[in-house]
């Protein structure tokens, strides 16, 4: 069954969402408090956002939620100003709808949000180094000689973000609070420890990755075709290291 996450401050709204999506055959849970959205994710892996930002600063809130997730996020706001459906689309929302709105538009743009995100899986083909190749479909990373590497559902979450961008740069806000949330914004280690855990395990020669590249103070960049200018990695930070892993999406 698929499951839709609620967010709304306003009851009413919340409630009447709800139970239409209820009735429509989803499985619903509902928070009024868009800041627990993020956490709310990380624990039960919805499969599409019902949002309604305001409260909390529409374009940050999404575009935080975006990086942390690819799920279809639809956005319902009783502002409706063209600036903002502009600036809250353009931040990642899949869809902006206006209060008071239809119950059959919210459901018929719902169904089109995850009829265009199961497509897009379905077209997910797998991406292949001279090393190894990646499905991240199935996740599943063999390597040149055809044994399976393993990696943690957080490991995976953080090659999933480099992974979709070959070759351009991710920053460190991104990645964050991708892997672990806005909580982890503004703690860069977590990142180095989590990399060079990855490059142990996948990269031919981790003291000089050629797929998975640190651009100083900045972010990180997967280069399919690998990167000749191959440069030692930055040895990982000792003393706190990062928090449990979380669930990928």
């Amino acid at each position: 069954m698929t499951a839709v996450l609620v967010a709304d401050v306003d009851t009413s709204t919340r409630r009447l969402t709800a139970d239409a999506l209820r009735l429509a055959g989803y499985r619903v849970e509902s928070t009024a408090v868009a800041t627990s959205v993020a956490s709310r994710l990380r624990r039960q892996h919805p499969d599409a956002l019902i949002l309604d930002p305001s409260s909390s600063g529409s374009v940050d809130t999404v575009s935080a939620l975006r990086a942390q997730t690819d799920i279809p996020i639809l956005v319902v706001s009783a502002t409706g100003e063209e600036w903002e459906k502009v600036a809250v689309l353009d931040a990642g929302a899949d869809d902006y709808l206006t209060k008071p709105f239809g119950v059959e538009e919210l459901l018929a743009r719902l169904r089109a949000a995850l009829r265009r995100s199961r497509h897009s899986e379905a077209e997910d083909p797998p991406v292949k180094t001279a090393d190894f190749a990646i499905d991240l479909a199935d996740r599943r990373w063999v390597c040149r000689e055809g044994d399976e590497i393993r990696l943690t559902p957080t490991e995976w979450r953080l090659v999933e973000l480099l992974v979709r961008r070959p070759s351009h740069l991710v920053t460190q806000t991104e990645l964050l609070a991708g892997v672990w949330g806005p909580g982890a914004l503004g703690k860069p280690h977590y990142l180095r420890v989590l990399i060079a855990g990855i490059r142990r395990k996948v990269e031919p020669d981790h003291a000089r990755p050629r797929y998975f590249i640190t651009v100083p103070g900045l972010g990180l960049r997967f280069e399919p075709q690998g990167d000749a200018r191959s440069q030692p990695a930055s040895p990982p930070e000792t003393g706190t290291g990062a928090p449990a892993g979380r669930h990928a999406h």
